[in-house]
């Protein structure tokens, strides 16, 4: 009977933390975050000079963490077109969204890549070392749809 007891208790406790390490990947660090917020401001960079140019947007939705730089996704709305942009901003360089938790249903990173690599949706660079070795990324659609993420640049992509 001991012996039972024991095992009852390793698997409720195996049991325990493997929820406890689900919630907390999948949930408790997120935060809905405001577009208005200066540090999520959307914007792009030029090609001619290197600065960057704020976007209108409508729409926003976001989430990010404090625990991990590439927590971050956005969704949103804007007017800007897509041969205008490919004139001013500079093209991210092998775009690669990458998974929301399903909760945030409005970003979903398999057909954003898929039409990034389809080409119905054209990604730019809207922050270089947005943290350290980390870009913000931005796939504009032709119907004025638009999602934001962060990758790893080239300093960790070598």
């Amino acid at each position: 009977m001991n012996g039972k007891l024991v095992a009852l208790i390793i698997i409720l406790g195996a049991l325990f933390s493997g929820f406890l390490l689900y919630y907390l990947q999948v949930y408790y660090f997120y935060k809905e975050i405001d577009s208005l917020d200066p540090k999520y401001e959307i914007r792009l960079l030029l090609k001619d000079n290197g600065a960057y140019d704020r976007i209108k947007v409508s729409q926003f939705i976001g989430i990010d963490a404090d625990s991990s730089p590439l927590k971050f996704r956005g969704c949103f709305s804007t007017d800007v077109n897509n041969n205008y942009l490919k004139e001013l901003y500079v093209e991210a360089y092998k775009p690669n969204p990458l998974t929301a938790p399903s909760w945030f249903e409005c970003f979903n990173a398999r057909e954003i890549g898929e039409a990034i690599n389809s080409g119905k949706a054209i990604a730019f660079i809207s922050e270089l070392n947005v943290h350290s070795g980390v870009d913000r990324v931005i796939a504009f659609f032709n119907n004025g749809k638009a999602y934001a993420w962060h990758q790893l640049n080239e300093k960790y992509t070598k």
